[in-house]
Formats: C-alpha cells, structure tokens, sequence
C-alpha cells in the first residue's frame, strides 16, 4: 500500500507559524521588558516602603529618640512600703545593669539568639520561623527582640497579622537601632513587655514569684523568660503543664547558647514551680484608702499619675490597717451571729461582682489617726470595694446618736458650767413646729434624778444631754461648737439635735473628736505626707492642718469626763472585759446608739491615737430585730468592742497575726503604751460630791466624793451636807 505524503497545504501552515515567531522573537527585546518589570517592581516595592509609614502610620525618628516609657505611680505606706500602683499600665522600670545577668541571657536565648549580631531584623529568625510551621517544629518565633519593642513601644504599629504590620514593625526595629544602643533596646523591652499580670520584669518577678527581679535565681528567670512569650498559655498557676515544659526549654536554650552549663540546666529543671500566688498580688489591702489617696492626687496633678511614676508616701500602717481590718471582720461576724440579727448575710452575696446603689447586708466604717497631725493609719470605707466603691468612712451621712453628746457638754463647759453641775433627769415635753409634742426618754425609759453632768455624760442619760443643751447652754452655741470643731454637715437647731439627730460623716466625727487628745487644736484628716517624681524631686510635702479651736483647758475637762466612759460608763465593758484593752492604757470615748439601733458608735482616742467604728445598713434599717425582750442593738454592745480590741492589737500586738505569720510587729504592738494627759495650767481640782455637786465634806459619804477640774471661777461654794442635823454652829461645816 502507498505511503501518505503530506500535502502542499501542510506545509504552508508550518512555515506560516515558523514565520510569526521569527518575527516575534528578539530577545533583546524581552531581555529590556524583564529589566523593565524588574526595576518597576523593585520602585514599587521601594515606594510602598518608603510611604508605609507616611503620615502618622509610623512613629517619627524624633518621637523614637524621646520616647519615655508610662511608669505607674507608686502608692507606699508611711514607713515606704509599697502599697498599691495606680496608671494605665504598671510597670516598675528596673536597670539592665542591676539584673544578674542569666536574667536577660534567658530572654535571648529563647526569644532572639542572635540580638547582638543582627540590625533589627534578622532573616534568618523569619526563616526559621518558616520551617517551623512547616515541619510543625517549636523552631522560635520570626520577630526579634527589636520589633516585639517596636510593637510594644508605640499604638500605631498595633498587633494584628498582617504583611503591613509585620513592615511597619521591621522598619520601626531598624530606626530603634540607629537610635539606641543594644543594652538600652533590651532594657526597654524588659520593662515594656505585657506579661500577663503587669507590665515589665520586674512586676511580673513580684507578681508571680513574690520576690523583686533582682532576686531571682536562674530557674525563676527562665519561667518568666517562658511566660512572655504567651502569658496565658504559660501562667504557672493557672496552666502549670504548659509553665514547666516552656522553662524547661528556655534551659535548653541557655544551655544551648552557652550561658549555663548542661548540668547546671539539668540541675535547674529539678526546681519545682510555685504553687500558689503570692500574698498582695491581687487583694489591696486598703483599698478605700488608696481610691481616697487616687482622688486628691488626680484632682492635683491630673494625668500625670497614671503615666510620670510619681512616688505617693502615704501616711498608712500597714500593720494597723490589717489590725483594723481584723477588728471590723470580727465586729461584723459577731452581729451577723446574733439571733436577732435578720438582714442578708454577706456571704450571700460573695458572688456578686457590684452593687450599683446600697448593699443588702451589715456594712461598716472605720477611721484611725494621729490625733497630733492628723495621718490616717487606717481606713475603712465598707465591707467589700470590689461590690461597692462607696466609702462610708468618708461619704456616708448617719445619725450620730450619743456620739454628737460631747460637743453639748463641751460646749456647756465653755460656758462656764462645771462638770459638777447638776442637772434633773427627769421626763420633758417639747412642742414641735408640727403642732406636736416630742417626749424624749431615756434608754430603758428610766429616770434617775438629779445628777451631775459628768455623770449625764459617762451614762448616757438624755435627759441630762436635752436639758443641758436646750434650756441652759442653748442650741446655736452647741451647733456653732459641733461646726468649729469639725462637723461639716447641717446641724438643724431642734431640742433632738442635743441627742444625735444630726447626720454626721465619720471621718468629721474623727476631726471633731481630735481637739480632745490635742488639748483643743483640731486636725483635719489627711492621707498624703509627700509626693515625688521618679528622680526623688518633692512635688508636694502638704503640711498637717491644725486649728486652735478650744480653750486647752475645757478639753482636758472634757478628756477626764470621756475617760470616765471608758473607766466606769457604757464603754467600761464593752473595752475593758470583752475586748481585754488593759487599764495601763489610759482611753477616752463616747458610744453612740440611734433610734431603734440603726446606727451603733464609738468615737474614742488614747493620747497618742484616735478611732471612730460605725456600723449599720446602708438602708438604713435597724440592726437588730425589734420587739420586747430582744436585744436591741447599742454602740456599747457592738461598736466599742471593735474599737477595743483594735486597740489592744496595736499596744500589745495580735495573737491570731502571730499564727498566721504576718509582720512580726503585728504579734509584739505598734505602738509604746502612752503616759496619761497630764494637767495643764489654769485648772483648780477640787474634791467634790458626786451626787450633789457640792464640795465633798464630813457630812457625805466619803466614798460618793472625787476630783475634779475646774476652771477658775467655776468652783462650786457650798459643802456637801446630806445628814438629817437639824442645828449646825457657825464655822463648822467642815
């Protein structure tokens, strides 16, 4: 069979299409469009990188240089331990020079092992990271210790995966470099990097470990080198599985890199990790205190708290604040376990992250202050911050009851009325602008007759308080008086003002009661004792602020007829045998009890320190249940306890911080048990008759006489004579 030939037409068509590429191909021609594309890509790429950081994308060369890194301000008690931090971000900034140096080394060898080498930006680190993720291996991370700063230093490179960002980052990192040394790129980032619980090593050393950085041993400098990587996968608390395996690697790695031997990473990984969370890391131990001491200063200084490192001595004891804190717990356990009490419990609600308005259970306050310049060593604003930040030791408005009972006498002894006077107690009718009569009584509607005013004071009685005030003294005098001694609030000038009815703020109570101790200068309250920036400058050293307000004379008069509450009035048991407050030390106060016990007191001071306890519903309702037979709830039988066993804490010390091993001055005392007042100039004493008021002589029991303090001209001029003598001769009375 005969083979096919092509035909003519085929072969037309090949040399068709061999003609077309002839004419096409000139590979001069590609070789310029190659270079063409090249160089446009290669301007491109240029351009996008020089306009990535156009306009404020980017920080500018000159914001690099003069970054400052936000330092939170440190709040540290009187005695210069920290109590708190307040700023956007808290860091305490630590020298790269004060670390020991497997601290930084452990950073480098699991984050960026070639810091010292590369510019900024290390290619090889990206290719690592490459082959990592594709053979699923824990190779480290691509961005050097340079760009995680970068990121970390400014807002506008931000944190999201993208190409942009990752650019943006790399050339931020380069300009850093042109712009700081080595040391100081790795400085800031130590002090910069989010670690989970606070901002920089040396927070995160506190925090996790308890301890500051420059303590730390090598096994604890590879756990937080470890943690900044992922702070919440690596929290040795929460994922400890995860916290071991990471520190365990950064051993390696150091050993790896030579900064430790292999035996001595060995050796290191043995190290158990902490087990629980170190104390103070998350439960403020004043924080009413500290939001008290946050409001003056922002009100001064504005945001330069939260950002300049300022340094804030405060005037708390930390020692007195746990003490006191103990003292109110127990108050507040106490009352909650009385059958009478009925209200919610607050272990009810321990779930409850706030409250927007008033609490449902039993709340408190508590103010303690030198009553010499006025430093607050202790303050409680309420039972729980976290569920509401309203203080009451500094905010709330209650009813003073018996507590506002010494500014009456005071101001009766101002006027000239001894403590000897005698006053009736007997029942009074008032009209009131309604139209109605007001019939005040006495607690336990009893009524005991004459008697002097010191005693009036030390019982309690109303009737001496309402007829002193109201018909002898007057109530402007005693509402003037109440107002220059302290109390800001409004004082309405009615019979029931001389009893209590006035709202009160506790801690005007406390700068009221602060003329007594003082022997007549008021202090105000005040938390602050100076304020420094982060180079020790004093921005701000207030001074104490002290006022003359009464005559030294009747407050030492005073001081005596308060102390006789204590020695042999209604807070006699309460201090003295319930809370053990030993008779050395020489104390001074008032209880205060409000209608149907809303509100329970006591207000009291020893030379050398002052205290006011409250405690009610914030409703306000009464304490306890009421009905006959049931106990009613008095500041005598709830408020003064607590001051008395705080007292006693701080003169002698506190067995239970003995057993839980707090500070060794909480188990011995904080303070010398003071010497008693002693007696100032221009006051006569004089033995006198406690029922009569008469000065004491043979024709009284002897046992009825005592001594008292007068001011000159006050002195009573009759002898006492309570015998059935019909005939007496001329000049033998006594």
């Amino acid at each position: 069979m005969a083979k096919a030939r092509p035909t003519s037409r085929s072969s037309s068509d090949d040399a068709g299409i061999r003609g077309v590429l002839g004419v096409l191909w000139r590979p001069r021609l590609f070789l310029l469009a190659a270079v063409f594309l090249v160089a446009l890509g290669i301007g491109g790429g240029w351009g996008s990188w020089q306009n990535l950081c156009a306009g404020d994308a980017c920080p500018s060369i000159a914001q690099i240089r003069t970054w400052e890194p936000e330092q939170t301000s440190k709040l540290l008690s009187h005695d210069g331990e920290l109590i708190t931090e307040i700023g956007f971000e808290r860091r305490t900034p630590v020298s790269l020079a004060s670390l020991p140096e497997y601290v930084p080394q452990a950073v480098i060898a699991i984050e960026d092992r070639r810091f010292y080498s590369h510019g900024g930006f290390d290619p090889r680190g990206i290719a690592r990271a490459a082959v990592g993720v594709l053979t699923r291996q824990n190779l480290g991370g691509g961005s050097t210790i340079t760009q995680q700063l970068a990121r970390n230093m400014f807002d506008q490179i931000g944190f999201e995966r993208r190409i942009t960002r990752k650019a943006k980052e790399i050339q931020v990192a380069l300009d850093l470099e042109r712009s700081y040394t080595k040391d100081q790129i790795l400085e800031a980032y130590l002090n910069e990097i989010y670690m989970g619980r606070g901002y920089g090593y040396q927070n995160a050393a506190r925090n996790y470990l308890g301890k500051n950085v420059t303590d730390l041993d090598v096994a604890e400098a590879a756990l937080l080198a470890a943690i900044l990587n992922r702070p919440g996968r690596y929290d040795p608390f929460r994922q400890p599985e995860n916290a071991l395996a990471r520190r365990n690697l950064v051993l390696t790695r150091m050993a790896a890199e030579g900064f430790v031997t292999e035996e001595e990473a060995e050796r290191w990984k043995l190290q158990p990790l902490p087990e629980s969370e170190p104390e103070g890391t998350v439960t403020s131990i004043a924080p009413y205190f500290e939001e008290w001491v946050r409001q003056i200063l922002d009100s001064r200084f504005g945001d330069e708290i939260y950002s300049n490192g300022l340094r804030v001595h405060t005037t708390l004891d930390r020692d007195m604040q746990r003490m006191a804190r103990r003292a109110m717990d127990a108050g507040w356990a106490a009352i909650e376990d009385d059958p009478n009490f009925e209200h919610p419990l607050y272990e009810e609600f321990d779930t409850i992250e706030g409250f927007s308005g008033q609490t449902p259970y039993l709340q408190g306050a508590f103010i303690a202050l030198d009553p010499a310049t006025g430093h607050v060593r202790a303050l409680v604003g309420g039972r729980d911050f976290r569920q509401s930040k309203f203080d009451r030791a500094r905010q709330a408005r209650r009813q003073a009851g018996s507590a506002f009972k010494p500014f009456v006498y005071t101001a009766a002894i101002a006027s000239g009325i001894p403590a000897s006077h005698v006053v009736v107690d007997a029942p009074v009718v008032y009209s009131q602008v309604s139209g109605q009569d007001w019939r005040p009584a006495n607690f336990g509607n009893e009524f005991s007759g004459p008697m002097t005013i010191r005693e009036g004071l030390y019982t309690s009685t109303n009737m001496i308080a309402i007829k002193l005030g109201w018909e002898e003294v007057g109530i402007e005098t005693v509402a003037q008086t109440a107002r220059r001694m302290g109390i800001q609030t409004e004082i309405e000038r009615f019979p029931s003002t001389t009893i209590g009815a006035a709202e009160v703020i506790p801690i005007q109570l406390a700068e009221a009661y602060s003329s007594f101790p003082s022997m007549g200068t008021k202090v105000r309250p005040f938390p602050i004792l100076r304020v420094e920036d982060a180079d020790g400058t004093v921005l701000w050293e207030p001074q104490p602020e002290r006022t003359q307000v009464l005559d030294s004379r009747v407050s030492r008069i005073m001081v005596s007829m308060l102390e006789d509450v204590v020695i042999r009035g209604t807070g006699y048991n309460a201090i003295r045998n319930v809370a053990g407050l030993p008779r050395e030390v020489t104390a001074a106060g008032k209880t205060g009890t409000t209608n149907d016990g809303t509100d329970v007191w006591f207000a009291g001071f020893t030379p050398n320190l002052l205290a006011t306890v409250w405690f009610g519903m914030d409703s306000p309702d009464p304490i306890f249940r009421l009905g006959a037979g049931r106990r009613q709830a008095t500041g005598g039988g709830l408020a003064a306890p607590v001051w008395g066993s705080f007292m006693r804490s701080v003169y002698y010390g506190d067995p239970e911080a003995s057993d839980a091993g707090d500070d060794e001055s909480e188990a011995t005392g904080l303070l010398p048990v003071p010497s008693p007042w002693g007696v100032p100039d221009g006051l006569n004493t004089l033995m006198v008759d406690r029922e009569t008021g008469d000065l004491a002589s043979r024709w009284c029991d002897e046992a009825d006489s005592y001594l008292e303090y007068f001011i000159p001209g006050t002195e009573p001029t009759e002898y006492c004579d309570r015998s059935d003598r019909r005939f007496r001769l001329p000049g033998l009375r006594r």
